[in-house]
């Protein structure tokens, strides 16, 4: 039996629950009268009700994100309607704007918004205590992080080995960029560095070798990012992979020699682009000097080993296909291992509604609420763009045809025009984005490249195969038994990196 629970359902197995494991390393004396519950989004709801309900909870803590909303307004109305008594507090970023009227609020006692790390213990503890609260919103604290105990201790054994560890050194962001919620998030905090680097050492001893800081903004306060940087480059070994998101246009000379130092695949940064139209920039009140980004990236590729993941956003206010094509290009020419092509999405509370009259806006209602047209971009040409990023990720991001997708423009055509070709192209054959076997996908590839866009068939096999054998595979599809080609063992390397950036490092 345990008091309280804390619950969530994660997107995938391997996901682990951060800011569940920071309430429960907050619960002070409730500690021991607590436990946590980690489901899945494709879990049956009945299922995770015994589970939940076998633990016989007085209160269930629960965490609420764009991805989990719908299961767990499932689960919260399956739960009152057997155990009413049980009371249900939510929080997360889900919960956190625009509460009133969603149905999973409707059925809760609580709703805490913001960062509960306190204030969940403190409603606990007046709620055990028989001290019911008269209001149901609870709006918590910005807590400083030296006062909230870190949760790192809290990773088990099998988290360590199975799941993503996440940890972070700072919150808040001191940007307003107007389709983020991190906009709303303005205090930025570090934690205690001996405090964090003391809990780092902890899991490395423990061995951990992955580590995803979710900071939002790595390097802005320099002192801080080269000392998390030069620790985890002191006690560099093999397999060791950091990632990190980064402010694109500030890299300064001392970040950038200590960067420099990582092996190959070692670091991987998350650069948030999301347009090169200065004008759209502004309109989304977002700023970024893109001659600064640009000599940045240009150094990370030249200079490092950094695995650079970048993202670009369709659908912004005042943004329309030709434009979104010329920071496509331009971002290609500056060759990150990874373009994320995302849709834009409405999230609660974020300020990009204000444009949404003039210039057109129309967003899902069901989470993601991603955009579904503008005025300048109609719901067809978006959800060309919506195949568009599914086949770039299947065929550039997973790096599985990073030497074959360059055959697309090699006589100087446009990239994005080109993959848009390839990618209309494909839709008609297979009519699906998911679920296309890996050599079914090299043998289109081959087929458009030849046949569609006349390439060498010789190169162009080559090229496939290299890439083919990238990933581990020994097994030559059909379509290349007619040509000389190396044996993948020749052609097969070895890395202790995560295996889809292992196959950029080995390009």
């Amino acid at each position: 039996m345990s008091e309280i629970v804390l619950a969530t359902l994660n997107a995938r197995y391997w996901h682990s629950a951060f800011g569940l494991r920071y309430l429960l390393a907050n619960m002070g004396a409730l500690a021991e009268r607590t436990r946590l519950f980690e489901g899945g989004i494709n879990d049956s709801s009945v299922d995770v009700l015994s589970q939940l309900l076998a633990m016989q909870p007085r209160i269930l803590g629960l965490g609420v994100y764009i991805w989990n909303v719908e299961p767990l307004t499932r689960l919260v109305g399956e739960l009152k309607r057997v155990r009413p008594e049980i009371v249900v507090v939510l929080g997360g970023p889900e919960v956190s704007y625009e509460a009133a009227g969603q149905p999973i609020v409707e059925l809760a006692d609580y709703v805490i918004s913001g960062e509960g790390d306190l204030a969940f213990p403190e409603l606990c503890a007046d709620l055990l205590a028989g001290k019911e609260r008269p209001e149901k919103f609870i709006a918590a604290p910005v807590p400083l992080l030296d006062q909230v105990r870190l949760p790192y201790h809290l990773y088990t054994d099998e988290d360590i080995a199975q799941r993503v560890v996440y940890v972070e050194a700072s919150r808040g962001c001191p940007f307003t960029c107007e389709f983020c919620l991190s906009a709303l998030e303005i205090p930025v905090r570090t934690a205690p560095l001996e405090a964090f680097l003391g809990a780092m050492q902890s899991l490395f001893d423990r061995g951990t070798r992955q580590f995803k800081f979710v900071d939002r903004t790595f390097n802005l306060n320099l002192r801080f990012s080269q000392a998390i940087l030069q620790f985890f480059l002191d006690r560099y070994e093999p397999g060791l992979f950091l990632h990190y998101e980064m402010i694109p246009d500030r890299l300064p000379a001392s970040l950038r020699e200590l960067i420099a130092r990582f092996p190959a695949g070692a670091l991987q940064f998350e650069i948030g682009v999301q347009t090169f139209n200065d004008d759209v920039g502004a309109l989304i009140s977002r700023r970024q000097d893109n001659r600064k980004l640009e000599d940045n990236f240009r150094f990370l590729r030249s200079e490092t080993g950094v695995h650079v993941h970048a993202d670009l956003i369709v659908g912004l206010p005042g943004e329309d296909i030709e434009s979104f094509a010329a920071g496509f290009d331009r971002l290609v020419g500056l060759d990150p291992q990874e373009i994320q092509v995302g849709l834009l999405k409405r999230l609660r509370g974020t300020p990009i509604v204000r444009h949404d009259a003039e210039w057109g806006m129309v967003y899902s209602p069901q989470p993601p609420y991603e955009i579904l047209s503008t005025r300048l971009m109609p719901f067809e040409e978006i959800h060309r763009m919506r195949r568009f990023a599914r086949y770039w990720d299947l065929i550039s991001n997973s790096g599985n045809f990073i030497q074959s997708r360059r055959l697309l423009w090699s006589k100087g055509e446009s990239p994005f025009w080109s993959f848009l070709g390839l990618s209309e192209w494909l839709y008609a054959r297979e009519q699906r984005t998911h679920g296309i076997a890996l050599p079914r996908l090299a043998e289109l590839m081959f087929e458009y490249l030849t046949r569609q866009l006349g390439r060498d068939e010789e190169a162009t096999a080559q090229a496939i195969w290299q890439d083919y054998t990238r990933g581990g595979r020994e097994d030559r599809p059909h379509f290349l038994r007619r040509f000389e080609l190396p044996s993948a063992r020749e052609l097969k390397g070895g890395s202790s990196l995560p295996r889809r950036q292992a196959r950029h490092v080995e390009a």
